[in-house]
């Protein structure tokens, strides 16, 4: 592997007469270490893992470095394979997901630009913008954090037995930058809810709120996401 990325970088460097640095470099072993068969950025890449084009907006680069380190060790089982990269092909990739902050989808080039209906819509957002990456298919839930109550992120399906359409939409504008530590003393957890009002105008956050109130879950329950 350390073999390829060095051809890689040396081919990028023949052709440009500069070794390419930061992002770029990030953004060229993003794609030849196979990330991009999996995940899209922008126009880049396929879709059949998690959206990453507002990954650096919704996870720190604390949390993206131990999760490429070692999938594993953070989901137990989770499809996601452990490539084993050197360190500076690891921290050239972290730190071009960290700068993914939905830059590549300008406002009316978005995936959900044009959709009418407002679930459908609303379910396009939490997909391709990846709430599903921590709230799951269909707001199940289940995804891990650490420090927190049961160790996984909370379900979002039945919210709409515990929140109005405007406390939902405050919520999801407002994000949670602090949940809740299961042992006080203990580490803060590495994976929060963020501000998507900072990257999502009012429509967006009523579509994203209007489909989370389609799903239906019994006995649900407020949690502190």
């Amino acid at each position: 592997m350390k073999r390829t990325i060095l051809a890689l970088a040396a081919a990028l460097a023949a052709c440009s007469n500069r070794t390419p640095t930061g992002t770029e470099a990030g953004r060229a072993y993003f794609v030849q270490a196979g990330c991009a068969s999996c995940h899209r950025v922008g126009a880049l890449g396929d879709a059949v893992g998690p959206d990453l084009t507002f990954v650096g907006f919704r996870r720190s680069p604390q949390w993206l470095d131990r999760w490429i380190a070692d999938p594993q060790a953070w989901k137990p089982g989770t499809l996601m394979p452990n490539k084993r990269l050197p360190p500076a092909a690891r921290a050239a990739i972290v730190a071009y997901l960290a700068a993914q902050k939905g830059q590549e989808w300008p406002k009316g080039a978005r995936p959900w630009d044009g959709v009418a209906d407002p679930v459908a819509r609303g379910r396009l957002i939490y997909l391709r913008a990846g709430c599903v990456a921590c709230h799951g298919q269909g707001g199940v839930g289940g995804e891990p954090n650490n420090n927190v109550a049961g160790g996984k992120i909370p379900a979002l399906a039945g919210v709409s037995q515990t929140f109005s359409k405007s406390e939902l939409i405050a919520k999801i504008r407002n994000g949670v930058p602090a949940p809740m530590k299961a042992d006080p003393k203990g580490p803060a957890p590495l994976v929060w809810m963020p501000a998507w009002g900072q990257v999502l105008d009012e429509a967006e956050l009523d579509a994203v709120a209007s489909y989370l109130l389609s799903l239906k879950l019994g006995d649900a329950q407020k949690t502190d996401w």
